[in-house]
């Protein structure tokens, strides 16, 4: 992940701006004229809103953000152009809309609380000439970016024949296309990339009220197969996020954090989505990232963002805060039969481990490499004292299993009796098999049930026996 950091994709916003305005304050008493609190306030602020708030998400990642809208000849208009120059946006693919009222959303925010929300907008669709603007705007910058992402927020910029000329030129220039969409009819998102819908919004677009997997299932595959999509992405809650591909639906589990304010969530996993995709990198992935940005994003107030070092140091916190990976060969089966259900690419190993040391790390950061899932096989103290004789283990099975566990890339340990893990290799049936690189040439046991088997280089000078050796010269 840490690779998009040193990444900057130019990608296009198309959709619609907003100004999100903040009065904070505090609130002690309720008002004597009407059952409402009484906000003091105390500051105001104010940001980009609805589209502008992907904007931020972007330049937040580090991308390098176009933009496309149609905005009123108003204050707010104004304001909205000002604030793209502020950040170092060209505003040459706004148009202007003359007589139209240009969105400001409102909240009053006390004691961390957001108390009520006041808008001032025009819902309207935008004028056939406005139409004819922003479709050759946008057809002008397209050849020069990496994605689009479309934020509709129905204020009426994305209409049908926009989005349709849009998707069209996009595909023609196999440019990625992403909508974060709104309303229940979503024809006009026919063609996209992508949709990332919540679960709410996917059960009023297809009318299939989402209540267990079979009834998510239904509804990811009724919007990519009648919207003629590459997926559907529908976001989850507290429970991640769903991917539908053409025949699989796969689902991203989240970690559970407090969560101060739901705004600006969904853009922030449009937002990274789309910068992974716009680097060329694969869907889960990018899913997996939102996932993480997502749960930044909600832990604050206001239409917040994410940077990559706030995504990696949750991401390392959650990995932190995982439990012990020590399981028993009787638990190994179900564990291994729902990675397989959440189509994880498992990788095996197994050794002694004796006394942990940069070889053992560097083997097994490359085997964690090959795939999603870590799985390490343990000799136990007599399996150990079989093989190696009667002066081994120096550690006992437990201190080397719980060692192991509490590696970044080791995300399941069990201990095995016999001398060789091929019973352990037939509950798992890996993916990847991956032993020493004094394999060649040899017979790697478990190799007929494996789907792959890859041997890893060790590192030179490298091994418990030589660090046994070294201590008894001294």
């Amino acid at each position: 992940m840490k690779k998009y950091q040193e990444m900057t994709p130019t990608i296009l916003v198309l959709g619609d701006l907003m100004i999100d305005y903040y009065l904070w304050g505090e609130t002690k008493r309720i008002s004597p004229e009407a059952p409402v609190p009484v906000v003091d306030i105390k500051s105001q602020s104010q940001t980009l809103g609805g589209a502008g708030n992907v904007i931020n998400n972007l330049i937040a990642l580090g991308a390098n953000v176009k933009v496309s809208s149609v905005l009123g000849d108003d204050t707010i208009g104004k304001e909205l152009l000002q604030m793209l120059r502020d950040l170092g946006i060209n505003d040459n693919s706004i148009v202007i809309q003359k007589g139209r009222l240009s969105t400001k959303k409102s909240r009053v925010i006390a004691s961390h609380q957001q108390v009520i929300r006041f808008d001032s907008e025009t819902k309207e669709n935008i004028s056939k000439k406005s139409e004819d603007e922003i479709i050759q705007k946008v057809k002008e910058i397209l050849p020069r970016v990496d994605a689009i992402l479309i934020s509709d927020y129905a204020k009426g910029v994305l209409t049908k024949r926009v989005l349709q000329e849009v998707i069209t030129q996009a595909k023609m220039l196999s440019k990625p296309l992403l909508v974060d969409p709104k309303g229940q009819d979503y024809i006009k998102y026919k063609g996209a990339t992508l949709i990332t819908p919540n679960k709410k919004e996917a059960t009023e677009a297809t009318g299939i009220e989402i209540v267990d997997d079979e009834t998510l299932r239904k509804a990811g595959f009724m919007l990519r197969e009648s919207l003629d999509l590459d997926y559907t992405i529908i976001t989850l809650s507290e429970d991640g996020i769903a991917i539908f591909d053409d025949s699989t639906m796969t689902k991203i589990p989240t970690v559970a954090r407090e969560v101060y304010d739901v705004t600006g969530a969904g853009d922030s996993v449009l937002s990274t989505i789309g910068f992974v995709l716009a680097c060329d990198g694969n869907i889960k992935e990018a899913c997996e990232i939102a996932n993480a940005s997502a749960a930044v994003v909600v832990g604050k107030l206001g239409s917040a963002t994410a940077t990559w070092d706030e995504i990696l140091e949750y991401r390392h916190k959650k990995d932190k805060n995982k439990k012990r990976g020590l399981i028993n060969k009787k638990n190994l089966k179900n564990l291994v039969d729902s990675l397989k259900k959440q189509n994880k690419k498992i990788v095996f190993t197994n050794g002694c481990f004796d006394i942990l040391h940069l070889g053992h790390v560097k083997y097994l950061e490359e085997a964690k490499n090959f795939g999603d899932i870590l799985i390490v096989g343990v000799n136990s103290d007599e399996s150990v004292r079989r093989l190696k004789g009667s002066t081994r283990p120096i550690n006992p099975e437990f201190d080397r299993a719980y060692i192991l566990s509490s590696l970044d890339m080791v995300d399941y340990v069990v201990i095995f009796e016999e001398d060789t893990p091929y019973n352990l290799i037939k509950i798992v049936e890996p993916d990847i098999l991956v032993k020493g690189g004094d394999y060649r040439g040899k017979k790697v046991v478990g190799s007929d049930i494996a789907k792959e088997v890859r041997l890893v280089d060790f590192v030179d000078g490298k091994s418990t026996t030589s660090i046994i050796e070294r201590a008894k010269s001294k």
